[in-house]
């Protein structure tokens, strides 16, 4: 199997003619989407859309009905898992620890995609550990249970190890989820760093508008029966497609040139 290196052209992520539903309800049908290195994509959609099930496909957890996903040339359901994980992050919506660890063990297995068997963590892996850890304003709490935590700082150590991972690609389900405003945008800047300065790409299921206007270049709206409005975001992110999308009434006003959505 070739190795994915993700410094190597342009595209991370395509989908061909891919059709996906749950529970005989069509969340897409016939998407066909490019990720490319540099760019943010935006996912909205409304309760029970089908956000997740997306989300989940497009990280070769959940088979599609029809078409395929691609990381650069390879098709997903043919690559190694371990091979997939050093390519592609999963921020899931919800997270479980069955064994007790520590802050500090738990971001380390975001290095195991990376170790063969019977090998240790080396000292470099400990050193993404700590400076993921800090990134996350979670270093006084290396030492730390995990079940001692309240839900933001789990939510923080969960991006953490994501960090240490350190994917070409992060599919991310409502990654502000807990955070307090200033942990919103702390992670959410730096998110933007990875893929400004770092060439990552980034697929994130959000349901505040405006970060998704703050944030996203690109944006796919998940409406009715499989339908599907995708695009750049300033053209996408409007009061009418918003009020189709969610069934209610919204305002926009303009704010230092940024647009601003209130719902009646």
């Amino acid at each position: 199997m070739t190795a994915i290196d993700c410094s190597m052209g342009d595209i991370l992520l395509e989908t061909q003619n891919l059709s996906v539903t749950v529970a005989e309800k069509s969340v897409c049908g016939h998407l066909n989407l490019t990720i490319k290195r540099g760019e943010c994509w935006g996912l909205l959609g409304r309760n029970g859309a089908g956000k997740t099930t997306l989300l989940h496909t497009l990280a070769g957890l959940r088979a599609p009905q029809m078409g395929a996903v691609k990381l650069q040339d390879q098709l997903i359901s043919a690559m190694p898992r371990r091979q997939i994980a050093q390519f592609v992050g999963v921020l899931f919506q919800h997270t479980e620890d069955p064994f007790p660890g520590t802050v500090q063990e738990t971001a380390l297995i975001g290095r195991h995609p990376y170790l063969t068997a019977w090998h240790w963590e080396s000292e470099e892996d400990h050193r993404y550990v700590r400076q993921a850890l800090a990134w996350m304003d979670l270093s006084d709490l290396a030492s730390r249970q995990v079940n001692t935590l309240s839900g933001g700082e789990r939510q923080r150590l969960a991006i953490a190890t994501l960090l240490t991972q350190d994917p070409c690609l992060f599919l991310l389900d409502e990654p502000a989820n807990h955070l307090d405003l200033h942990h919103q945008i702390m992670v959410m800047n730096l998110l933007m760093q990875k893929v400004r300065q770092d060439r990552k790409g980034i697929v994130m299921v959000l349901h505040d508008v405006n970060m998704a206007m703050r944030y996203c270049d690109q944006l796919l709206m998940l409406l009715d029966n499989g339908q599907i409005l995708s695009g750049e975001t300033r053209a996408i992110l409007t009061r009418e497609n918003l009020e189709k999308l969610y069934r209610h009434p919204i305002h926009c006003i303009e704010v230092d040139g940024r647009r601003i959505f209130i719902a009646e």
